[in-house]
């Protein structure tokens, strides 16, 4: 896989993109004002990657502001620029020619700051960027959480139940108190005009009353929301990042903690303005994924659906071994001969069983490809191997392919097959089982048209969304 990446970062004032290396350390860099019309970006991102003109098989990371659904590759929700009206990766895609990873900004600049800035070595993490409004992400073990698809909205969390109304439709949200749109009211409110927030802190330690109160306004929410972090998730470290991150940080180290049960180390961000594109090229590498865990795709289909050949084209690419029920299944079969099909069952179910207690003994921070017709076995017998085997994350590649197209292939390759496995009476039997077969569904899962030629890229994408992230 190529050492370098394209990371681009999507704010609401500029668009900024680098090259950047598997080290995180940034080759090159442009930005450009991002446009206010939506359906410019993907031009203006176009033109940006042709300027830093990135290795032909170079990833490209994207962080965009909202809510992002990242197994379904889709913007769910947006800020000050709203991309959720778009078919935003599939067109990116298509204009760049390139796989396109797409993931929140906040979780992309927590990617960054995990690898080399502020949270490096820690496991458990939470970040809050303070800018505009106020992002989150919440990281453990090296992987951002995403909950059911989501997680990490944290500039939601809700501090005062009669306090103004957050642009998600909820009252007193901290980012209406602690954002930087928040501290520019409060300074309005308390007659101070505009200064910079370093005016602000300077007048404040001079004795200025309006200054005292207008950095007690915006950072005694952010207390509450960083206090409530540690009761839910206790994490070792929170980081403040964005605009006014180190700001923030300041302004919490005078205002401690209420309670001695939540007392959370808050620290502000390393690589300032840089995180979002570092992260952003990060999050394409899969060998970057995690500090530990285990992973697995799930190369799923019925015989004679290709699934076989994928599963080598992705070995190929990523370095993972392949583990196959007939790579178990024959030399046992070259051995015994001839087999009914009971046996042949059995052989099966036994060489499923060994799959996992390989997968089960192996060291944390390892992946596999699982090459199988898993829909053999009940799911709930899949659910159980995945567990003892202290699986994380899963990734299924479902091989659809007509039932027609999957018994004349199966026929065509019976004389090559071992005594064993079932012969030409199967054709008929695989042509139904074809048309009606559906994904094992333990995780997230991706169809492949299997008369067609795989996209290598696409794929590629989709599994970095799910194990390439930090």
């Amino acid at each position: 896989m190529p050492d370098i990446a394209v990371g681009i970062d999507i704010g609401g004032t500029n668009i900024r993109a680098a090259l950047i290396s598997r080290q995180g350390d940034i080759l090159r860099k442009v930005s450009e004002q991002t446009p206010t019309e939506p359906r410019h970006v993907i031009e203006r991102i176009r033109e940006m990657v042709s300027r830093l003109d990135p290795p032909a098989q170079a990833g490209v990371g994207v962080g965009v502001p909202g809510r992002v659904d990242v197994a379904g590759r889709a913007v769910l929700s947006g800020g000050i620029l709203n991309l959720a009206g778009l078919d935003f990766v599939p067109e990116l895609e298509r204009v760049l020619g390139r796989p396109v990873t797409v993931e929140n900004d906040c979780s992309m600049a927590l990617i960054a700051e995990i690898h080399r800035g502020a949270a490096k070595g820690y496991r458990s993490v939470a970040m809050l960027t303070i800018g505009t409004g106020i992002g989150g992400a919440v990281a453990q073990d090296g992987r951002i959480h995403h909950g059911r698809m989501t997680a990490g909205q944290l500039g939601h969390l809700s501090v005062a139940q009669d306090g103004p109304v957050c642009a998600c439709g909820r009252k007193g949200c901290v980012e209406t108190f602690s954002s930087g749109t928040a501290l520019r009211r409060h300074m309005r409110e308390a007659g101070m005009g505009a200064p910079s927030i370093d005016e602000v802190f300077a007048l404040a330690d001079g004795g200025d009353a309006a200054a005292r109160s207008v950095l007690q306004a915006w950072a005694a929410p952010l207390r509450l929301a960083v206090d409530s972090l540690a009761a839910t998730i206790d994490p070792e470290l929170i980081v403040l990042g964005g605009g006014l991150g180190a700001a923030a940080a300041r302004a919490l180290a005078g205002l401690p903690a209420p309670a001695p049960w939540f007392q959370p180390k808050v620290v502000a961000a390393d690589l300032g303005d840089d995180a979002g594109v570092i992260g952003a090229g990060l999050s394409t590498f899969p060998s970057a994924a995690s500090l530990s865990g285990k992973n697995v795709v799930l190369v799923n289909g019925v015989p004679a659906s290709g699934k076989s050949r994928l599963a080598q084209r992705l070995s190929q690419q990523t370095g993972w071994p392949i583990l196959s029920l007939d790579g178990i299944k024959n030399p046992f079969l070259q051995h015994i001969g001839t087999v009914d099909r009971d046996f042949n069952r059995t052989l099966g179910k036994a060489s499923y069983q060994a799959i996992w207690s390989f997968i089960r003994d192996a060291p944390p921070n390892s992946s596999f490809i699982v090459d199988a017709w898993f829909g053999f076995q009940p799911k709930s017998v899949l659910e159980g191997y995945i567990g003892d085997a202290g699986v994380d994350h899963t990734a299924e590649l479902w091989c659809k392919v007509p039932g027609q197209v999957a018994g004349e292939r199966y026929a065509s390759r019976l004389k090559d097959r071992l005594p064993g496995h079932p012969g030409a009476e199967y054709v008929s039997e695989l042509v139904t089982l074809a048309d009606r077969a559906e994904p094992i569904g333990v995780g997230p899962v991706m169809t492949i048209d299997q008369t067609l030629e795989p996209d290598m890229p696409c794929i590629m994408a989709w599994i970095s969304g799910i194990f390439g992230r930090a």
